[in-house]
């Protein structure tokens, strides 16, 4: 029988195995290898996102394995679950898609249930798809635990410096004609060379950066490659850190500040990251109680200039920016220029001013980081709209090189397939806004992103001479004149929904608007016109996910009972 030594690091496995009264539990453990010895130390649950899903998450199973060794190493007892994962590259431009955000709930869901049933005292999550990294986040968040995550790392390039957007496009210049089957197929045999995130600046390594700047994981962890010896090493040292953390009993509430999150901001818009950030991080911030809304985007925007050549806007990888340091050297960049925040407290247990302390900068003549005295651009990227299409906001990646205004004629869609189609055929021509509506959180249900559509556009050469705008999302690697996550959806009657084709619509990514040509009476006439469309799924997780889900400007969360204080 155990005693109850130690438990200021035992707070919650205490409660679990302790004493006479938990004989049954212990029996249970001894079964999964535990000995006299380990019911004395810490539990660490390893929360594993390991599937053949996807390359993504492929090698997760070893580097889950990795960080046992590291907490059982320091002293603590690892125990390696799993939770889900599911791959936006495979399901892009499917009905499948519809479960990408609804699974970012699922596994915050998971973590928080296995967690706090099993009475673990801390927590280390790895994760190296999209939405599994918000949502180990969101799970350690709710936990508010001693807990860590690793990213699984980037993939490297396939051949001729291809990835997953390179086949997309391809098959978009297949449909156009420009492409021949031969061609098509080579792509796609080739651009997938092993494990690892999609290769450039995506969704999966821009919020790996921001969780590494919110100090949620060890320096270095959002840019190393995902077959390596630094991988590796990486989760060992995450394993170890949790015993630290438990020791000065730091927790996500500690480190998961207003101030943090302000740094992530900085780093995705200094990276020319994903657009998914605006909603991942809206979200991780209200579950940890701290108060971020679309605003904070602008006005950090406003100071923040663009550095990073990386896809989809520019021409590098995530693994040559780790050949040459990765994100450090350029969060000390932003640190000397006063653009982060330096007294944010780490998982490392000290400030991110502290772990950045010695950091060596990019080699001289690379230029996969601009100089902040000629960046690629001025200011963020990352554009909230707002207007009479718009009134609650709306998140455009305008990068400079699509222009910064767009007007055009409207080319109304209720669905991704019925845009798909009609780009693929050619009725979506030059001068068209493509309008994607009733794909919004609660419409869809759940957000499916656009890259599909996205990359046919740019396959058929329409890329500066179309936009496109919904109320769903889009991926890490839509590029072009695109706006998403427009807010009221069209399911709630929002102005999307009144729209018909023909209407002009204007999009002003310097004036930060995003407006149709009608007159406020004409949109209350076709709003008193308008009805809500049947819910498409009435049982099951997408229903329940429409039923719970909150609009996208506050992040598309399922648990929220009150606003954040």
């Amino acid at each position: 029988m155990t005693d109850s030594q130690d438990n200021s690091r035992r707070r919650h496995s205490s409660k679990v195995v302790d004493g006479p009264g938990k004989s049954a539990s212990r029996a249970m453990l001894r079964a999964v290898g535990f000995t006299d010895e380990d019911f004395q130390k810490p539990q660490v649950g390893i929360a594993s996102t390991w599937s053949q899903v996807t390359p993504c998450n492929s090698h997760i199973g070893e580097l889950a394995e990795r960080a046992c060794e590291g907490a059982d190493g320091a002293g603590g007892k690892g125990v390696v679950f799993n939770t889900i994962t599911i791959s936006d590259g495979i399901a892009n431009g499917t009905e499948g898609m519809k479960y990408s955000l609804v699974s970012r709930e699922v596994i915050a869901d998971s973590i928080e249930t296995v967690a706090g049933c099993e009475g673990f005292d801390g927590l280390v999550a790895i994760g190296g798809c999209d939405k599994n990294m918000p949502g180990c986040l969101i799970g350690l968040a709710r936990l508010n635990r001693p807990s860590l995550f690793v990213y699984g790392g980037t993939i490297m390039p396939g051949k001729g410096h291809t990835d997953i957007v390179s086949v997309f496009e391809a098959m978009g210049a297949h449909s156009r004609g420009d492409m021949d089957l031969i061609e098509l197929k080579q792509i796609e045999e080739t651009a997938i060379p092993g494990p690892g995130s999609c290769g450039g600046m995506y969704t999966a390594n821009t919020m790996a950066s921001a969780i590494e700047a919110l100090g949620m994981s060890l320096p270095g962890s959002s840019a190393q490659n995902a077959v390596s010896r630094d991988k590796r090493d990486d989760c060992v040292r995450a394993g170890a850190a949790v015993l630290n953390l438990l020791e000065q009993d730091i927790k996500p509430s500690d480190i998961m500040t207003r101030q943090a999150f302000e740094n992530a901001i900085t780093v995705v818009i200094a990276l020319g990251g994903s657009t998914n950030a605006v909603l991942h991080l809206l979200a991780m911030a209200r579950t940890v109680g701290v108060p971020l809304s679309l605003q904070d985007f602008t006005d950090i925007g406003k100071r923040v200039p663009v550095l990073a050549d990386l896809r989809p806007s520019g021409k590098y990888m995530m693994s040559e920016l780790v050949a040459i340091g990765g994100i450090q050297p350029l969060m000390k960049i932003l640190l000397d220029a006063g653009l982060l925040h330096g007294d944010c407290l780490t998982v490392t247990g000290r400030t991110l001013a502290e772990n950045l302390t010695g950091v060596a900068p990019y080699p001289v003549g690379q230029d996969i980081i601009a100089p902040l005295d000629a960046p690629l651009k001025a200011d963020s990227h990352l554009r909230i709209l707002y207007g009479n299409l718009a009134p609650g906001g709306a998140v455009a990646k305008i990068t400079g090189k699509e222009g910064t205004h767009f007007t055009g004629s409207a080319r109304v869609f209720g669905s991704e397939e019925e845009a798909q189609a009609r780009i693929n055929d050619g009725t979506v021509v030059a001068g068209d806004v493509v309008v994607i509506r009733y794909e919004g959180p609660r419409g869809g249900p759940g957000m499916r992103e656009m890259l599909t559509p996205t990359s046919a556009i740019m396959g058929r050469g329409l890329g500066n001479e179309v936009a496109l705008i919904t109320d769903g999302r889009f991926s890490g690697g839509s590029h072009g004149f695109v706006v998403g996550h427009v807010t009221p959806e069209a399911f709630d009657g929002g102005p999307l929904a009144l729209l018909e084709n023909g209407d002009m619509i204007t999009i002003d990514a310097e004036a930060n608007t995003i407006s149709v040509d009608l007159s406020d009476d004409e949109l209350d006439r076709r709003r008193a016109r308008w009805q809500q469309p049947p819910p498409r799924y009435t049982r099951g997780v997408l229903a329940k996910y429409a039923r719970l889900v909150g609009p996208a400007s506050e992040g598309a969360v399922t648990d929220e009972t009150e606003s954040p204080r």
